[in-house]
């Protein structure tokens, strides 16, 4: 029964449904994973496996309770819990308790999950990094800011876990791991509960190792079955290509991985072409920088006003720009990008769904970073939902593969593509 932890959540939630396996054995098999591995990996800041086990008993005495019965799932720290600390990254919060779930936490408790843990976060969600291993190569970081949760879902410690999105801290983070990552449409998850960083920008997502796992985490954040269905008969879509105005800053891994992803699914596809871009569609990246430093900068009064001091000093200079940004500009940034939003449909007149690069190559080597967000930055600004698909290595053997970007509000049919398109490009 030790090999039970590397099922796919998908197959798992159907044996457990059919009471083919228990979640008590499920968990076990977890917990033996999370024990060989997390000295060397480190993707978790709290573990109670006592508190776990008495989920998982009582989910096996009672009812099916939903569709992610029984599945152990582990919650980034950014995200509060009533049962465990939630430290936020920072020796700031060491002993803080909340006295409530997240919604994202509590939706999935009602549906079943067996919360196991806290995944690492970086300090705060920003760049400097916790003490997180890349379970591929321990030597190269795992992403961020998502670290733990990534970590422990590529490790197989986990079939599902909790993230976040900022700027590219799903994507980047499941790109370097070689899993399958899914940032929802903005809005369309709860975030109460949430360490607040930029009400504009921030989003609540998952993790699995493939789409239909994290389509099944999915449908349970945003409510909507629909999500979860993504297996279903899906017709060959029409696919707008996206090397996008920074396609000089992808190295060779990154542009082989997408000309061989074009090779494989645009003879398959409804239609196949290159996506034109809005007009100015290249100052997106500075403009998701900008207000996420104004917001970031406010949101984070409390630890600037009172312990300057303990933050890092990558934090410290974030804080600094956006303090620097009056009111006055940082409105006239949010015009913008609600301007840019309401043309976001535009960019799918001729598409269902676009293909763009991920991130600029293979999770680099070291720990002291979590890499470049280049390529999310402007998705998130624009609030698209986005999906990582892994199926290639890059020249040191890790992963490296393309993301799918959906129209706003489309999720369901973003993931129902990304899985037609998976299939393909892992076969």
């Amino acid at each position: 029964m030790t090999d039970l932890n590397r099922l796919d959540a998908h197959d798992a939630a159907a044996r457990l449904a059919r009471r083919e396996i228990t979640a008590v054995d499920l968990l076990r098999a977890c917990l033996e994973r999370i024990a060989e591995r997390e000295a060397d990996v480190r993707a978790f800041v709290r573990i109670d496996a006592d508190a776990a086990l008495a989920q998982a008993r009582a989910l096996d005495a009672g009812p099916i309770r939903g569709s992610l019965h029984g599945l152990p799932l582990g919650v980034k720290d950014l995200l509060d819990t009533a049962d465990l600390p939630t430290a936020y990254g920072t020796p700031l919060y060491a002993r803080h308790q909340p006295a409530a779930d997240a919604a994202v936490v509590a939706l999935c408790r009602e549906a079943g999950a067996v919360i196991v843990g806290k995944t690492v976060t970086t300090e705060l969600a920003y760049f400097n990094p916790g003490p997180t291993h890349n379970p591929l190569a321990l030597d190269h970081t795992p992403g961020g800011s998502s670290s733990g949760s990534a970590a422990a879902v590529a490790d197989a410690m986990l079939p599902l876990a909790l993230g976040t999105q900022t700027a590219g801290s799903i994507i980047r983070p499941a790109a370097y791991c070689g899993i399958v990552g899914f940032k929802p449409s903005y809005g369309r998850v709860p975030r109460t509960g949430l360490k607040g960083l930029s009400d504009s920008l921030d989003t609540i997502g998952g993790f699995a190792r493939s789409v239909r796992d994290t389509a099944l985490l999915g449908g349970v954040l945003a409510g909507d079955a629909r999500l979860a269905r993504c297996d279903a008969s899906t017709a060959a879509p029409r696919i707008g290509w996206c090397r996008t105005p920074w396609w000089g800053s992808a190295d060779a891994d990154t542009q082989r991985t997408f000309a061989d992803a074009q090779a494989v699914l645009a003879p398959q596809a409804a239609a196949s072409a290159d996506l034109a871009l809005l007009p100015g569609f290249d100052t997106l990246v500075g403009l998701q920088k900008a207000v996420m430093a104004w917001e970031m900068a406010r949101s984070l009064s409390p630890e600037r006003l009172r312990h300057r001091d303990a933050l890092s000093a990558k934090l410290v200079a974030l804080v600094d720009e956006g303090l620097a940004i009056n009111g006055a500009l940082h409105a006239a940034h949010l015009a913008a990008l609600a301007g840019w939003r309401a043309r976001a449909d535009a960019l799918f007149d001729d598409c269902d769904v676009i293909v763009a690069p991920s991130t600029t190559g293979e999770a680099p080597a070291g720990l002291e970073a979590t890499g470049d967000p280049l390529y999310c930055r402007a998705w998130t600004l624009l609030g698209l939902p986005c999906v990582h698909l892994p199926f290639a290595r890059g020249a040191h053997g890790l992963p490296v593969g393309v993301q799918l970007v959906g129209r706003m509000g489309d999720d369901h049919r973003l993931l129902a593509i990304a899985h037609w398109a998976h299939e393909r490009l892992r076969g």
